[in-house]
Order: structure tokens, then C-alpha cells, then sequence
């Protein structure tokens, strides 16, 4: 049995709450928030609201907490919980620059605790399906991934759209979508192009593209939109013998593959300007349809992870390697945003 706490009772933090009740093997000792009515609210569920930051810290059976604080209070309560001998998950992005990254890793090290981030997206089942149809070599050598999260409202209208606090998508939603792209190979990237928006937010990033390159030349889209009223797939993968299509979280979707390469020819389509017999789809014989593959996950698994980790009987999933990785790559972004034009390195 692990005693575990949280620093932060909002949206996410409540969330995290709500699976750890769910797992035997840790007693959740209770939460602490910087915000009285949310204490309120936690002890109106049942679960013990410590009345300080130092009480929760000093509280010698918390084996471990999870900060889920905005973004630009992370360093300090990571430091100071590590410093007060607790292992630390920390809520994504963990920090607002490598710098500050490297100072918690630091601060680990030198406290002799775990600490790593919360990067719960790997155990999303849409990510998990194209990992297995990408390692498996199912379409045949692929040589571009696309990846996108689209939404309609904007960002959200709280510490979320202000700099000050760490703020934008690229950092909100980025942090995931990079992380699992960067995940898919060992490869390294040398070069980034990335493009962001303001269109209701002048203050911070709204949306953004970034085009990914890897030593083999394989290609990676990733794109974050909060003006899209319609949608473009989740996911979208390329080889030479076929595409796979994932189309939103609930797994609509197929792969479509090559069947025979010699029948190339095609009947032209009509359009209204003319006649295209290279863009002509290719007839029934020539390709066969595969539903995806179905994948089960349980997100829960990262923090049976963190307890075998904090047992010393694995490694932890989330490897400071990784997560130094992601940031080296979301500020090469930022510098070729500001820039605005490729910026060429080697993650």
C-alpha cells in the first residue's frame, strides 16, 4: 500500500482523484489546492483537504504526489517536493522550457526520489493502433504520418490563454502529440518547420502545424487547430503499399492496401474543366479494405508503473531521456514559429 497526495483539485487534478480511488494498492491521502472552494469541494466528496501546502509536504506516510498545477507553478513544487523526500508525477507540460526541465531532473538526482511526467495520451487506443500497424511494417515502408487534434472553441478561457502561465497549444496539446510521434521511432529529427495561429488569442498560440523530418526522410504532421468547425482525421499514415485513416477518438477508420500493382490502368474522371486519368481511383481488384485492429489500454497502467518503479522491481515508462527529448523539440518549434522558417537540428 502507497499513500499518495495531489497538489492542485481542478479539472485534471479531480480526474486523477477519481482513478487512483479505483486502485487497491494506493490509499489516497488526501489534496491540497491554493483554492479554499476547491478544499470545499474535495472534502464534500470525501476525501481529506490538508490545510497547507507544508502539511501535505511534511505529512510523513505520503509516499508520493501528483502536482496538477498550471503550467507556470510546476518547477518550484516539483523542487520543493522532491526536497521534502516525496517521489513526483508532475501534469504535462511539465515545464515551460528545457531549462527549467533540466533543473527538476537535476533536483531528482540529487534528492535520490522519482520524478517524472504525467504523458497519459500513450495510452490513447487511436495512438496504440497506429504504433502496431507503424512497428509492424503493415503498409509497407511508411514515409509520412499525419496527426491532428481539432476543436471549435478557442482556448479554453482561464490561465490556459495567458503567457504568464504557460499558456498556447503548443505546449497544451503539443506536449502530447509530439511525445507519441517521437515515440513511434529512434530516429532523429533534423528539421522542424512550424507555423502557429492567433486567431482568438493574440496573447498566446491558438493553434499550430509543424512539420517533422527524420534522418530516413520520413515525414510527420502534426497540427493543433481551435477554429476547426469540421474536423480533419485524428490520424492519417502513408506507406508504399497502402494508408491508414483513423478518423476521431472513437476508432472510426480503415486501412486500404495494394492488391495487385500491375493493373494500373484507370478510367479517366470527368471534371468540370477537364479530364485526370493520374488522380482516377483505382478499381476494386486492385486494392482490398482492412478494419483497424482493436486495441484495449488502461490508463491506470502508468501509475502501476510508478509503484513497481518507486519498488524498485521496473523502470519508469516515462524516462527523463524522453521527456528531454519532447522539450528540445517544442522549442526548436517555437524558434522556427518566431523565425518562420525551418530550423534545422538533431533530437
Amino acid at each position: 500500500m502507497y499513500n499518495w497526495a495531489l497538489i492542485g483539485y481542478g479539472g485534471m487534478g479531480g480526474w486523477h482523484v477519481r482513478k487512483l480511488l479505483t486502485l487497491p494498492e494506493i490509499k489516497v491521502a488526501g489534496v491540497y489546492d491554493i483554492l479554499p472552494e476547491r478544499n470545499a469541494a474535495a472534502e464534500a466528496e470525501g476525501v481529506r483537504a490538508y490545510p497547507s501546502l507544508e502539511a501535505l509536504l511534511s505529512d510523513k506516510d505520503v509516499n508520493f504526489v501528483t502536482i496538477a498545477t498550471p503550467n507556470d507553478t510546476h518547477l518550484p513544487l516539483v523542487v520543493e517536493a522532491l526536497a521534502a523526500g516525496k517521489h513526483v508525477i508532475c501534469e504535462k507540460p511539465v515545464a515551460l522550457s528545457l531549462a527549467e526541465l533540466q533543473t527538476m531532473i537535476d533536483a531528482s538526482r540529487r534528492c535520490g526520489r522519482l520524478f517524472c511526467s504525467h504523458q497519459n495520451r500513450r495510452w490513447d487506443e487511436d495512438y496504440l493502433i497506429i504504433k502496431k500497424i507503424f512497428k509492424d511494417d503493415e503498409l509497407g515502408g511508411v514515409f509520412n504520418i499525419e496527426s491532428r487534434v481539432h476543436g471549435s472553441r478557442g482556448v479554453p478561457s482561464d490561465w490556459r490563454n495567458e503567457i504568464a502561465h504557460g499558456g498556447g497549444m503548443i505546449l497544451d496539446w503539443g506536449v502530447h502529440l509530439i511525445d507519441q510521434v517521437l515515440l513511434l521511432t529512434d530516429e532523429p529529427v533534423v528539421s522542424t518547420w512550424c507555423g502557429v495561429t492567433h486567431v482568438t488569442n493574440d496573447e498566446v498560440d491558438d493553434g499550430f502545424k509543424t512539420v517533422i523530418t527524420f534522418g530516413s526522410g520520413l515525414t510527420a504532421l502534426v497540427e493543433v487547430g481551435t477554429s476547426n468547425f469540421v474536423s480533419m482525421p485524428r490520424w492519417y499514415m502513408q506507406g508504399r503499399n497502402g494508408t491508414t485513416v483513423i478518423e476521431d477518438w472513437e476508432l472510426n477508420g480503415k486501412t486500404v492496401m495494394v492488391s495487385d500493382w500491375h493493373k494500373r490502368d484507370a478510367v479517366p474522371v470527368a471534371t468540370a474543366a477537364g479530364l485526370t486519368k493520374t488522380m482516377a481511383p483505382r478499381t476494386e481488384e486492385t486494392i482490398k479494405n482492412y478494419p483497424l485492429p482493436r486495441i484495449e489500454s488502461d490508463v491506470c497502467d502508468f501509475y502501476r508503473n510508478f509503484l513497481s518503479a518507486m519498488a524498485g522491481e521496473a523502470q519508469l515508462i516515462v524516462k527523463h531521456a524522453e521527456m528531454l527529448r519532447v522539450m528540445k523539440l517544442l522549442e526548436a518549434m517555437k524558434e522556427s514559429a518566431r523565425l518562420d522558417q525551418v530550423v534545422h537540428t538533431r533530437i
